[in-house]
Parts: C-alpha cells; structure tokens; sequence
C-alpha cells in the first residue's frame, strides 16, 4: 500500500510538471520554455567594456522631477565637473521646485522644459548636453533611453530601466548601434556593506561563491499615494511576476560576475495570491477588485552556467521589516546584511594581523563585532576615499549610496572609462519582469535567461570597478 501510494504521487507531480514544461521523452528531462534571442543587427559590435572621449565637463540634463528627481539634481550640485543644463517635468511646478534647489545651491538656472506629453524630447535634442538623466515612471524610461541616445546621449535611467524584453533589446541595440553609454541607477551595489562584501568576495575571502540571495521587501502601504497618477499600484495591478528586482538582482550578479565569466541560465518563479493590493484598492476607493494580477509574494530561483544559484523575493503589500536580503554563501564564508550586517568565515580565511581575536573564530558563528570592523576596514572598497565617504554621507540619499553612484558615473565619464554598470547589467536585472511571469503563468515552468550580451557574456573575467590610469 505505501509503494503504491508513492507511485500516485509521483504521478500526480509529473503530471502537474508536465502541464507546464515541455518533456524529453528520450532522456526524461523537463525542456525549459525557450527565449528568443534576436541577431544583433548588421554592422554592430558589442559594448562590453565601452570607452566614451573623456568629457572635462558632464553637461546633464534630468527628465522627472517627482520622487527621484529633485535628490539628483540636488546631489548633481556637489559633484565637481557637472554642470546643469535642463530640467524637465510634465508637471511646471515640479520644473520650478528643482531651480530652486540649483538657486539654493548658487548654481545658475537652467533651461525649463514642462507642460506637454513630449516636452522631454526638446531636451534631447539639445546639442549642449552629454548625459540624461531619467528618473520618470518606468513605463517611459526605456522610450526616453534609447531617444536621447539616438540623439547623441549617454543615459542614466532609474530602476527599473526596462520593463519588457523588447524594451531591452531596443535599449542594447541602440546602445550598441550610437556607441553611447546607457546605465541602469542601480544605487543598491553602492552601499557600504556591499561594496565592502564584493571587495572581500573578489580577494577569496568567502571561498569559491555557490549562492547569493537578494530582495525587494518594503511594504509600501504608506507611499502607494505618493505615487503621480497612481502609477506605481496600477502596474501591479496589471501586471504579474518580480516587477522590482533590480536592487536585489545588482549585488547578488556583481558577486556571481554575471557576464563576466558566467551568465545566468535557467529561472523558475511563484507567487502567492494577490490579497493586500486589492484590499488596498477597496479601501481607498470601494471597488472590488477581482483582476489583480500582482501576488503578495514572488520568489524566483536562477542557476548560472557555473553551476551557482541565485534567490530573489519580491514583496511591497505585507507588513515585514525592509530587506533587500543580501546573502553570500561561499566554500569558505558567509555574509549577510539583513536583519543585522554579519560575517561567518572559516578562521583559515582570517590572518592575526588583520583582525583582533582571530583565534576564536569558528566556521558556524558570526564574528565578533570588532572583527567585523576591522575586516571592513581592510577590505573598504577601492573606489572610496576618505574624502567621497564623507562627501556621500553629507550630501546624503539613502545613506550616501546614491551620491556615490552619480559620483561614479561622472567619474568615469570624466575620465574616458567604462562604467560600473553597462547595458548587459540592466538588461539582466530587469529581464525578471517578464521572465517569471512567463515562468509563473506556465505553471512556474523553467525559462530560459537570454544571453543578451549575444555571446560575450565570456569576454571578460571578474567584475572590477574602473579606474583612471
């Protein structure tokens, strides 16, 4: 009777698989849905390791000036080597809120662009600008990306930078075809902690890296109405799958050198049922809703070509303490920065000279709090200085992360060098908005991740930031 049992639910989970995901009946092996990957069009090369004339000046201008785009503006104003030209908002007050800041900061005015649908396109086409910077809605970010570079633009898009996989590949092509850069804002893998941990990771400390786990969780019960127009609950009203992963995806791929010696592979996502937004909807407006697409919860698995794994968690609708996770799991040591910033590493991995009271290190306990500080110490990151960290926690954005970042991107702009983050970045991060949706609405079959680099995911070896020689 058990054997008998077993058998039925064996069955009854190939079955079930077997809706969902396509069978090999020669080797039994389930077949993952398969992602077109386009040819790149005649006549272009890839942008790995792109280098741009150096520019004394970054001449910038900002479309959106809503949630994100004033504290840009605002910390555009201490980093040296910028100057900016324009503004932009549907909304002139919006355009008038950030003049001020600029007044405030004794920079002269710049030229104001507002009130109609395509007012964004006039600055485009300015020829007295090298950078647009796009911090609107995301379902314009990827329209505006590849205009400004057709325009002779490098671009700066906020997260996420592209919704949809044609997006993306509009976004690559265009990058590749004008040889413009085009970055992702990606502010998360410059935090402290995680550029401290991706340092440590690139010097072995944590061994040969096997898994990583980053998320989106922050209930945004409170913010939902700060959102213009209601934007941000209607599209997670429309639709399903992690449609905001790139602050888990960044650390998590710059830690795994996703196209820089491997590449992600195979996904499978899940969500739960759709229960908060569309309570949250009835609440405010009295409808009921019955076509949420959105679950509470998403959770995606990735496997890389080397045989490493990858977890990310989307969740804005239950009441949990914010995560972006952040876990690293090695042969030889483990780090995580939520609920508490913590490092577990096997004592071999730890010099005496390097930290105090190494000897009681063990491999299945955090370090002490000391040791901690003084392996974050020696491992700082290289692109920091005394003078930028203190910089980027006076000017401020969520802690400082986001000072660095645009100091970064001018950095290198200024200099001639790649950026830390190319179009490959953004298009990995944000492939998971349709990726798992498609895995979910098929039974969370397995699904192909496009090499979007078209075959140089290979090309280089180790992510490193660049550095002017």
């Amino acid at each position: 009777m058990k054997g008998l049992f077993t058998t039925m639910i064996i069955g009854l989970v190939l079955l079930t698989c077997q809706t969902s995901c396509k069978v090999s009946k020669e080797n039994s092996v389930f077949v993952p849905i398969k992602v077109e990957v386009p040819p790149r069009p005649a006549g272009q090369e890839d942008v790995i390791q792109l280098t741009a004339p150096k520019l004394d000046t970054v001449r910038v201008g900002f479309i959106g000036l809503g949630m994100r785009g004033p504290g840009a503006v605002e910390r555009f104003a201490y980093i040296p080597g910028t100057k900016i030209v324009a503004l932009c908002d549907l909304l002139p007050e919006r355009v008038e809120k950030s003049q001020e800041i600029l007044k405030k900061a004794g920079l002269p005015e710049a030229v104001s662009y507002s009130g109609t649908e395509d007012a964004w396109k006039q600055l485009c086409e300015r020829d007295d600008i090298d950078l647009v910077y796009i911090a609107t809605d995301w379902k314009h970010h990827a329209e505006m990306g590849v205009y400004a570079m057709e325009h002779g633009k490098h671009v700066a898009i906020e997260v996420p930078a592209a919704m949809t996989l044609d997006e993306i590949w509009k976004l690559i092509d265009t990058s590749e075809r004008t040889r413009k850069h085009c970055m992702q804002l990606e502010n998360c893998v410059y935090d402290f902690f995680e550029l401290t941990t991706l340092n440590m990771a690139q010097q072995g400390v944590f061994g040969d890296i096997l898994h990583v786990e980053g998320s989106y969780i922050h209930n945004l019960e409170d913010f939902w109405p700060y959102y213009w127009n209601n934007w941000r609950m209607d599209y997670n009203r429309q639709f399903r799958g992690d449609v905001y992963a790139t602050h888990g995806m960044g650390p998590a791929c710059q830690l795994l050198n996703i196209h820089r010696g491997d590449r992600m592979k195979t996904l499978v996502s899940m969500d739960t049922k759709a229960v908060n937004g569309p309570a949250y909807i009835k609440k405010r407006t009295g409808e009921e809703v019955n076509d949420f697409q959105n679950g509470d919860q998403t959770t995606t698995i990735i496997r890389t070509e080397n045989g490493r794994t990858m977890l990310i968690q989307h969740n804005v609708m239950t009441p949990r303490p914010y995560s972006r996770m952040y876990q690293v799991v090695g042969t030889d040591g483990y780090a995580s920065k939520y609920p508490i910033e913590e490092y577990c590493l096997r004592p071999s991995q730890v010099k005496s000279e390097d930290v105090p009271d190494h000897e009681n290190l063990n491999a299945h306990g955090s370090v002490p709090s000391e040791v901690k500080e003084a392996l974050m110490d020696k491992y700082k990151s290289p692109i920091l200085d005394k003078e930028l960290e203190e910089t980027a926690k006076k000017v401020g954005g969520h802690g400082g992360m986001d000072y660095i970042m645009d100091y970064r991107l001018v950095y290198c702009l200024r200099n001639g060098l790649p950026l830390d983050m190319d179009v490959y970045d953004l298009a990995e991060w944000c492939c998971l908005a349709e990726l798992t949706r498609l895995s979910i609405e098929n039974g969370s079959a397995p699904v192909e991740v496009p090499d979007f680099t078209r075959g140089g995911w290979n090309k280089v070896q180790g992510f490193q930031h660049a550095f002017a020689k």
